[in-house]
């Protein structure tokens, strides 16, 4: 048993360190943006706040689509069927690609309207429309990227997507500096410097891991001839898993990107406020994203092994590392905001809200931290898929959403009561998931023998 509980834990922390540094890399990337851009024009930092929530939405439904990879293929591998994980990650790309091509199309022809959606002030619209003229090209890449991450991540190949996030923070900064301030005799291209920056990063990232997957990948093999063609035979399971994920996922990113839209409709500092401040959550949320990543691995391979009570084992374990991160956390988050904010050059009325969404996130961010790894890593993970969608369809659209409406719009409250009323679905839903694990059934095998 000590040998299980020391396995348990090697398992666990070597796989969540390296996914936690990654998405702490990544979300740098969008930190230096943030901060570049607000340090150069509030107007700009706004406008790049409402076309990030387009791309938002797209990474979650990209996001759906690679841990569907990951919830069957993780099975697949604990057996060691390596053939039909491929097909599985093939559907995932072509699905993927067809949605970064959709995304594509609706940017170029209708930016005003992609734009304008969360904000009415035409400066903020017009900086926004410069950004996205650039940005919408990153699309195709970032989903092939994305897929071919997720479908290394079920065989625990993990330390590549570090890699590439090191190497895209570092590239962004240089090509940020240079080109939002017209450093070194570089054109001063303000939100335009910003968009180029985060393009040139992609493009490298792609580069990179194709070159990693053709020469140092081993447990896949994955080429270019594994997504040519389609098994359509594949596609029902693959989409009876996905299916709710992407549901769940993309209506995840609409909630995000309607905060965006009820703040920025409220008041013109609030969506300034709102991207500050959700710039740094999102940055120590990486402690529960990587948990959830890991928890999704781990119990998958071990379902597709058949030992059923060591993953109700590793359940309770995880549980318990979720609730210490959570309070690990607040703890750093309440402890950052002081020197984060000091970094921005905002209005007075700016700053000050944003001090007072960042403490209301401080709570926010415990009960974040249980529920979020506990559903999309433990539940999720153990195919319990429909659960985490009935569950996220009631919270957030028959309960937060349309209670943020009517404070915002009808009772008209300031945009810190809203703040609250948007966030409240991470302490309720708390409950749900930990009767769930504790004392329901959520445990279901999803590979053929």
């Amino acid at each position: 048993m000590k040998q299980k509980k020391e396995s348990f834990y090697k398992q666990f922390f070597s796989i969540y360190i390296l996914l936690v540094l990654q998405n702490v890399i990544t979300l740098s990337v969008n930190l230096t943006d943030n901060v570049m851009l607000g340090s150069y024009s509030e107007t700009a930092l706004a406008g790049a706040a409402a076309v990030n929530q387009i791309q938002f939405i797209f990474q979650q439904c990209l996001v759906g689509l690679g841990d569907g990879v990951v919830i069957i293929c993780s099975q697949y591998w604990g057996r060691k069927e390596v053939k039909n994980m491929k097909k599985f990650s093939a559907i995932a790309m072509s699905s993927a690609i067809c949605l970064a091509f959709l995304l594509f199309v609706f940017t170029s022809t209708a930016p005003d309207h992609a734009v304008g959606f969360f904000t009415s002030d035409h400066m903020i619209i017009k900086e926004g429309m410069d950004y996205l003229a650039i940005i919408r090209f990153t699309y195709v890449l970032f989903a092939i990227i994305q897929i071919l991450l997720a479908t290394l991540r079920s065989v625990e190949v993990v330390k590549i997507a570090f890699r590439l996030s090191v190497l895209a923070f570092f590239l962004n900064c240089g090509i940020n500096y240079l080109l939002i301030f017209g450093k070194f005799g570089f054109p001063e291209l303000g939100i335009k410097g910003a968009a180029v920056g985060t393009l040139c990063s992609r493009i490298v990232e792609f580069i990179v891991l194709l070159m990693f997957i053709w020469k140092k990948e081993t447990k896949l093999k994955l080429r270019l001839a594994d997504y040519k063609c389609l098994d359509k035979s594949f596609c029902k399971d693959y989409f009876r898993i996905t299916g709710p994920l992407l549901i769940t996922q993309g209506l995840w990113g609409l909630n995000t990107a309607l905060q965006t839209f009820v703040l920025g409709h409220m008041n013109s500092a609030a969506i300034a406020a709102n991207s500050v401040s959700s710039t740094l959550f999102l940055l120590i949320k990486s402690a529960s994203v990587g948990a959830a990543a890991s928890a999704t691995v781990i119990i998958g391979t071990i379902i597709g092994t058949g030992e059923i009570e060591l993953v109700k084992r590793y359940a309770k374990k995880m549980q318990k590392i979720f609730l210490c991160i959570g309070l690990c956390s607040g703890l750093a988050l309440f402890c950052l905001k002081g020197p984060f904010l000091s970094l921005y050059n905002l209005q007075p009325e700016t700053m000050k809200m944003t001090n007072t969404f960042l403490n209301i996130l401080c709570i926010v961010v415990v009960g974040m931290s249980y529920q979020m790894p506990t559903n999309s890593g433990i539940i999720r993970g153990g195919g319990s898929v429909n659960f985490v969608v009935k569950m996220d369809l009631i919270s957030i659209w028959a309960i937060v959403i349309p209670l943020s409406f009517f404070m915002a719009f009808v009772v008209k409250v300031s945009p810190v009561v809203v703040f609250v009323c948007l966030n409240l679905d991470q302490l309720f839903k708390c409950v749900p998931a930990f009767l769930k694990v504790n004392y329901g059934n959520w445990i279901k095998k999803l590979t053929k023998d």
